[in-house]
């Protein structure tokens, strides 16, 4: 079976690149305000250094509301605006305290939807989503209020 990618996903595929000279990832970085940004900024600091044995690595631009792990495997953008496919009647999973709405489009991407500010992150096929996501609960509830 042919997996096609869809406007949506290659759009997101563009937000993710390798820089071939810093070796860091291109991220768009989100533009959060009040206290969305400060809370964004104490995630940024509350992070683990390796997540589902992925190091943490450099983001282009750098920017306290991005962090990426691997080469762009697992990327972090704290303070993105409310997800435009969300609506009022869909499924979000909990999981250890925070509420994670998956995008039916794009599966590979995830936002935590009950706290201060939005935190989107996008996980790659190497990696289990649900581990990923339970070992960022503890830095984004200590860190973005809900």
């Amino acid at each position: 079976m042919r997996r096609l990618v869809t406007p949506a996903a290659a759009g997101l595929l563009a937000v993710l690149t390798v820089s071939a000279c810093s070796g860091a990832v291109r991220v768009e970085p989100p533009k959060p305000e009040g206290a969305a940004a400060a809370a964004c900024q104490k995630l940024a600091t509350a992070l683990p250094a390796r997540l589902d044995g992925a190091e943490r690595v450099e983001s282009d631009p750098p920017s306290p509301y991005v962090a990426v792990w691997g080469a762009g495997e697992i990327a972090l953008r704290c303070g993105v605006d409310r997800p435009a496919s969300m609506n009022a009647t869909d499924q979000a999973t909990d999981l250890d305290g925070v509420t994670w709405y998956q995008d039916p489009k794009l599966p590979t991407l995830f936002t935590a939807i009950n706290r201060e500010a939005y935190v989107e992150v996008t996980i790659s096929g190497k990696h289990v989503p649900g581990e990923v996501m339970v070992d960022l609960a503890g830095p984004i509830k200590s860190s973005v209020p809900g």
